[in-house]
């Protein structure tokens, strides 16, 4: 059986698009980038972890499968992480505007005897924001738990100027290359 470790319920209904069933895993995994770590490994790592966690909740399930994935908000090799509070989210909408940054998602599938992962990279260019307009949108709340202190499924889809990659990464899970490693795995 597939299982999703994720408490995302964006995560949750993007993989449902795909059409197949799933368990959710409830686990609480620290994000914290290491030291001169990457950003994009980073990414790597987190999602690999999510995966491996869940996986020995389930080990004693026959062909349990595990899909763990993390996406963050990457500018000039920053990772713009879940905001900590209003003045954050605000931080992060200011930085972002009026530039590019990256959306990088990461999924990782594994069973006891395999592991296999997806990269995806989404280019996210910003309008610029005006300071009204971002306090709007933090007071609206939509920004709090989102990488990068937005949702692209919301009230900040009118941010996004231009954007060359995949909008469901940007949500949280690349369907084209969650489809393709669920494929490989022999689940669709």
């Amino acid at each position: 059986m597939l299982h999703l470790a994720s408490k995302s319920p964006r995560r949750a209904e993007l993989l449902s698009r795909l059409g197949v069933e799933f368990g959710i895993l409830d686990l609480d995994i620290p994000e914290h980038r290491q030291p001169g770590e990457p950003a994009d490994e980073y990414v790597r790592r987190v999602a690999r972890e999510k995966a491996g966690a869940g996986l020995l909740k389930v080990m004693s399930s026959p062909g349990a499968l595990v899909l763990g994935a993390d996406t963050e908000v990457i500018l000039d090799d920053e990772v713009f992480g879940k905001p900590r509070d209003a003045d954050d989210a605000s931080a992060m909408l200011r930085r972002l505007s009026g530039r590019t940054h990256r959306a990088v998602s990461v999924v990782s599938l594994v069973s006891a005897g395999r592991e296999a992962q997806a990269f995806s990279v989404t280019e996210v260019s910003f309008t610029e924001l005006g300071e009204a307009e971002i306090a709007a949108y933090v007071q609206g709340g939509q920004p709090m738990g989102k990488a990068g202190a937005y949702a692209i499924q919301g009230e900040a889809e009118r941010f996004v100027r231009h954007l060359s990659g995949s909008y469901s990464g940007v949500m949280g899970l690349p369907l084209f290359e969650t489809s393709q490693l669920l494929k490989s795995f022999g689940v669709l």
